[in-house]
């Protein structure tokens, strides 16, 4: 049997159709590729087996006795506008088949019936439905539970992005994610993915600002053995991984402008040559991408550029910052609650409404990320089965919404500064001052970078060699 989406009950389909041994070779076909099948001898029998039946697809004839295809799709439509209703058309009918998809039929095939065509059109449909049953339980988890897939927010801003999702994602456009560091942009990426035809197909995501700008290249396109030193194989890159798939670039406006040239040829031609390779190698992608700076600000910054930027705009979401979403902090404290409760066997239960006033009042500068690490940290440290303000870190006034200051926040520790002493090398001085700066940015690397009046990519750098060498010096 054959995979496909969906299960039994979405893979009924109704054969209409008034000569008997088409009708008997159809559903011979139909069930041998796995499909529940059901016959009408024409259009009034099939009106009148709609309800018992409950077909997910109308397979019928045109042109019929008593009641023909056209008649038939209008009495589909009235009873169950999911239903999708595909023609079959013989000579002379083509143009009558044109004006039924115009009324609302899915498509036509045309008779003698070539199998491969029938086959190929059942399954997109198949896919189709998948995709609207999959709106439909995630529009349900929003209403009660206000979540969206794995997004989580019930405020009106969340609710508009939301719906931007559910309009990108069916389609194979190209979608540009702005929004600052933390609010989601990868987890966006994500569900629309995951409601797209593409979800069964790879998402590969790859972070454009960790990777040092002679190794991105590599990293997007791949290279054959003995490109340059130390290719000892060939790898696979980004877009070959991706194929068919979708590809999640983060941190867009961190590539070179050679690096986005090249990007820009791949995404119009659809074909790219890896490094060191002799053939061109086509490629079936969709690309979402991503940056934490305004992408017009980024064109005129000269970071981004042009005809790039005008090359992934084609379907833009800005996310908005979680000191916007209005009610929303609350619901991501209860799930990061239940989330690392459950991972650290802890049994607690809830917030204090103190505790919930001092996250609500909090401007959250690193977004939903500085809150997660915040609820993970809270987890741990709580002395009872309820976070209270105590368990939570003392913000500074500063990082409060204009509320005023957050009242008794309680008598947890803040950062310490840097302990420097005569002896402290450069490198461990460097360290402490990283991980203190990212410490106060709730770990929003890209503040942190501003802060520490180096690049993101800088930075990037830096955490990872820091990274190399606890690694060495743990043995590992």
């Amino acid at each position: 049997m054959t995979n496909r989406p969906g299960g039994p009950e979405s893979d009924r389909i109704l054969v209409v159709e008034d000569d008997a041994a088409q009708r008997v070779g159809l559903q011979q076909l139909l069930r041998s590729w796995g499909f529940a099948v059901e016959a009408a001898s024409d259009g009034q029998d099939a009106i009148d087996r709609l309800s018992t039946v409950r077909p997910t697809i109308v397979l019928s004839d045109l042109v019929m006795p008593r009641v023909g295809g056209l008649d038939l799709l209008a009495a589909v439509r009235q009873d169950d506008p999911d239903t999708t209703v595909v023609l079959m058309t013989g000579q002379g009918t083509v143009e009558s088949a044109v004006s039924a998809i115009k009324a609302g039929a899915y498509d036509y095939v045309s008779k003698p019936i070539d199998p491969q065509r029938l086959k190929i059109l059942l399954d997109q449909i198949l896919e189709r439905h998948a995709h609207q049953r999959e709106m439909r339980v995630m529009r349900r988890q929003l209403q009660e539970r206000g979540t969206f897939g794995k997004l989580i927010g019930a405020s009106a801003e969340i609710r508009k992005i939301y719906q931007m999702i559910e309009q990108a994602a069916p389609t194979v456009a190209s979608v540009l994610i702005s929004g600052e560091s933390g609010t989601g942009k990868e987890l966006v990426a994500q569900t629309i993915h995951q409601l797209s035809p593409r979800v069964s197909q790879p998402f590969v995501p790859l972070n454009c600002a960790a990777i040092p700008d002679t190794l991105l290249e590599s990293e997007l396109f791949g290279h054959e053995k003995g490109a340059f030193t130390g290719a000892f194989a060939r790898r696979q890159g980004a877009f070959e991984l991706a194929n068919r798939g979708t590809l999640f670039l983060d941190e867009i406006a961190e590539m070179t402008p050679a690096t986005q040239a090249k990007l820009l040829r791949v995404l119009q031609e659809r074909s790219f040559r890896p490094l060191g390779g002799q053939r061109e190698q086509s490629v079936d992608i969709r690309v979402i991408a991503a940056t934490n700076v305004d992408p017009p600000e980024a064109v005129r910054q000269n970071k981004l550029r042009e005809d790039l930027f005008y090359r992934l705009n084609v379907f833009a979401i800005q996310l908005p910052p979680l000191r916007d979403r209005k009610g929303d902090v609350s619901l991501l404290a209860q799930a990061f609650l239940r989330e690392f409760s459950a991972r650290n066997g802890r049994a607690i239960g809830g917030f204090s409404p103190a505790a919930i006033e001092v996250l609500e009042r909090h401007a959250w500068p690193g977004n939903v990320r500085e809150l997660r690490n915040v609820i993970e940290r809270a987890t741990i440290v709580a002395k009872s089965d309820t976070i209270e303000p105590s368990d939570l870190p003392t913000f500074s006034p500063s990082a409060f919404a204009a509320h005023g200051s957050p009242g008794a926040a309680g008598g947890a520790q803040g950062a310490h500064g840097p302990v420097l002493t005569p002896g402290t090398t450069v490198d461990e001085a460097e360290r402490q001052l990283i991980e203190l700066t990212l410490a106060h940015t709730g770990g929003n690397k890209t503040r942190a970078a501003d802060m520490l009046g180096i690049s993101l990519k800088t930075l990037h750098n830096k955490l990872n060699r820091m990274k190399e060498e606890e690694a060495l010096g743990s043995g590992l």
